[in-house]
C-alpha cells in the first residue's frame, strides 16, 4: 500500500471530522440562535428547510466540479467554503438574516457532503475492503467534539458569533493542512471507464430504492441533529448547556457504532446492519417519547445514535459502486434524495410542534426507523456487486 494512499485515507478522515465538527457547532447553538433572532419553532423549521434547499444546490454543483477536477480537490474547496460560512448563522439577528445565512451555509455543506463521500468511495475502491463506515465515524467524532466545545462555550457565556468564528478558523487551518494529501484524480472501475461518458444520466430503480432508504435514515438523523437539544430543553426544562448533552450522546454513540460497522457488515452483511440497527434506534426514540427523566432521555438519544450509525454508510457504498453511470452521479442522486429527508424532516417537526408537543412529534423518526428495518432486504448484496467490489483490487 502506497504512502499516498495512506495519506489520502487520513485526509478523508480529516474532511469528515471537520465537516462533523462545524455542523456540531451549529447544531448546539440552534437554541441560542433561535432566541437571539426571536423566532419560534415553526419559523425555525421553515428556515431549516431553506438550509436544505441550499444544500441540494451545493450537491448539484459539486458533481460536475468533481468530474472536472476530482473529488479530492472539490472536497478541499468545499471544506474551506464551509469553514468560512459557518459564522453566518451566529451573526443573524432576525429571520431574514438567518435565512440568508442558512442557505449559504447549506450550499457549502451540501457541496462538501457529496464531494467528501465521493472521495471516500474512491479511496475505498483503492483499498479494496469496507472502510466507508469508519469515515462516517469521524463525522460523528467531529460532531461530538463540536457539541462538547459548543456546550462549553455556551456555559462560559460566549456569543454564538464568537464561538462559530472560532470554529470556522479551526476548519480553515485543518482543511488547508491536508489539502495536498487528497487523491488528485477520480477513480473509475474498469466497467465504467469505457462507458461513463456515454451513460445516460437518469434515475434507475436501484438508485430510487437506495435514495428512499437514505431519505428515511437522514430524516431521522436530521431530527436528532436539529431537535434533540430543544426536545430535552422543552420537555425537561434544562438549561442550554445541559440540553446539548442529548446531541453529544447521540453523536458519541454514532461514532462507536460506525467504528465497528465495517466489521459487522463484513461478517453479517449490510442487511443485518440496517435491520437490527434500526430496531435499536426505534427502541431509543421510544425511550425519548416515554421518559420524564434526564438520564433515561439521554440514554434514549444514545441508543438512537447507535442504531442509526451503521446504516447510511451501507447505502452510500452501494450507490458509489453502481455501474450504470458515474459513481459521483449515482452518489449525488442518493445523497440528494437523502438530504431532502435530512432537512425537510426537521422542518416538518417544527410545523408539527405547533400542534402537538415536540416530544410527541418524535413519533415521526420512530415510524421511519421501523419502516427502514422492514425494508432492509433492499440493500442485500448481489453477486455482481461483490464481483465489482473485488475487481477494484486489480
Amino acid at each position: 500500500m502506497s504512502e499516498s494512499l495512506r495519506r489520502a485515507r487520513v485526509a478523508t478522515f480529516t474532511l469528515f471530522g471537520t465537516c462533523g465538527f462545524l455542523f456540531g457547532m451549529w447544531v448546539v447553538h440552534i437554541p441560542a440562535i433561535e432566541a437571539q433572532t426571536g423566532i419560534d419553532h415553526a419559523t425555525l423549521g421553515t428556515l431549516l428547510l431553506v438550509l436544505g434547499v441550499g444544500a441540494i444546490g451545493g450537491m448539484q454543483l459539486s458533481v460536475p466540479l468533481a468530474d472536472r477536477v476530482g473529488s479530492g480537490r472539490t472536497a478541499i474547496i468545499a471544506g474551506l467554503a464551509l469553514s468560512i460560512t459557518t459564522i453566518g448563522p451566529g451573526l443573524a439577528t432576525g429571520a431574514w438574516q438567518l435565512g440568508f445565512a442558512l442557505i449559504v451555509f447549506g450550499f457549502t455543506m451540501g457541496a462538501m457532503d457529496v464531494s467528501m463521500n465521493s472521495h471516500a468511495v474512491d479511496v475505498e475502491k483503492r483499498y479494496g475492503r469496507p472502510i466507508m463506515a469508519a469515515f462516517h465515524a469521524l463525522f460523528s467524532v467531529g460532531g461530538a467534539a463540536g457539541a462538547l466545545l459548543g456546550a462549553s462555550t455556551l456555559a462560559a457565556g460566549w456569543a454564538p458569533a464568537t464561538a462559530l468564528l472560532a470554529a470556522g478558523v479551526i476548519g480553515i487551518v485543518t482543511v488547508t493542512a491536508i489539502s495536498r494529501w487528497v487523491l488528485r484524480d477520480p477513480v473509475r472501475r474498469p466497467d465504467e471507464s469505457a462507458t461513463a461518458e456515454k451513460a445516460p444520466r437518469r434515475l434507475s430503480i436501484r438508485v430510487l430504492v437506495l435514495g428512499g432508504i437514505a431519505f428515511a435514515l437522514m430524516l431521522s438523523e436530521g431530527v436528532a441533529n436539529d431537535w434533540s437539544a430543544l426536545q430535552v430543553k422543552e420537555h425537561l426544562g434544562t438549561p442550554d448547556s445541559v440540553a446539548a448533552l442529548a446531541f453529544g450522546a447521540f453523536s458519541v454513540m454514532m461514532t462507536i457504532g460506525r467504528l465497528t460497522a465495517d466489521r459487522v457488515s463484513g461478517a453479517f452483511g449490510p442487511v443485518a446492519v440496517i435491520r437490527y440497527g434500526m430496531l435499536i434506534a426505534a427502541t431509543g426514540i421510544l425511550l425519548v417519547l416515554i421518559s420524564g427523566q434526564l438520564a433515561l432521555t439521554i440514554v434514549g438519544w444514545a441508543l438512537f445514535g447507535l442504531g442509526l450509525s451503521g446504516s447510511l454508510p451501507q447505502i452510500f457504498t452501494a450507490a458509489g459502486n453502481l455501474g450504470s453511470s458515474s459513481a459521483s452521479a449515482n452518489l449525488s442522486r442518493v445523497v440528494t434524495i437523502g438530504y431532502i429527508g435530512f432537512l425537510s424532516g426537521p422542518a416538518i417537526m417544527g410545523w408539527i410542534s405547533q400542534v402537538i408537543p415536540l416530544t410527541a412529534a418524535m413519533t415521526v423518526p420512530l415510524v421511519c426507523a421501523l419502516v427502514v428495518a422492514a425494508c432492509s432486504g433492499a440493500v442485500r448484496r448481489t453477486p455482481i456487486t461483490v464481483h465489482r467490489t473485488h475487481s477494484s483490487l486489480s
